[in-house]
């Protein structure tokens, strides 16, 4: 049995991340049916990791590694179940949750044509990880991750300049 204090050190760890768990729901999804699926899905594996997690890493590193596997394992199960969904029109109108402006939505749709790895390896660097925080995080190397970053760079570059 799990007392109240556990609960609460959880319930308040979700409360000051639910900004960064909603990122990832946002950007792995398209309805918000499906964003509030995902973002309980986090929640859930969130639950049943937060007894082991140690204290090793940051809270928030933690966090994003078990939301993008979450987000990457229910995006891969969604689209192998619904095959038949455009997949030019499987990413958020950004717009319709945030408010951000035409600049961000365009960088954001973008990002939703990225793979499901470079997809979380932009978000980490946006939102400000060291190349060694995203390598612990995603599981590779911190020259590939600086690899793939130039390489994302590029197609994002490239996809905005052509819209």
């Amino acid at each position: 049995m799990i007392d109240d204090k556990v609960t609460n050190r959880f319930l308040d760890m979700v409360e000051e991340n639910k900004k960064l768990i909603y990122k990832v729901s946002r950007i792995y999804c398209d309805s918000s049916i499906d964003k509030e699926d995902i973002f309980q899905e986090i929640i859930a594996n969130l639950w049943k990791a937060y007894p082991h997690f140690k204290g090793d890493s940051k809270i928030s590193s933690w966090i994003y590694r078990i939301a993008l596997n979450t987000a990457i394992s229910w995006f891969r199960d969604y689209v192998k179940y619904k095959k038949h969904i455009e997949y030019g029109h499987f990413f958020p109108n950004m717009s319709e949750d945030c408010g951000l402006d035409d600049v961000y939505e365009q960088l954001y749709l973008a990002i939703g044509h990225l793979g499901n790895i470079d997809k979380a390896i932009i978000l980490l660097q946006l939102d400000g990880y060291s190349y060694d925080e995203i390598s612990k995080i995603i599981g590779l190397s911190k020259t590939n991750v600086a690899t793939k970053l130039n390489r994302i760079k590029l197609k994002l570059k490239n996809h905005l300049s052509n819209n």
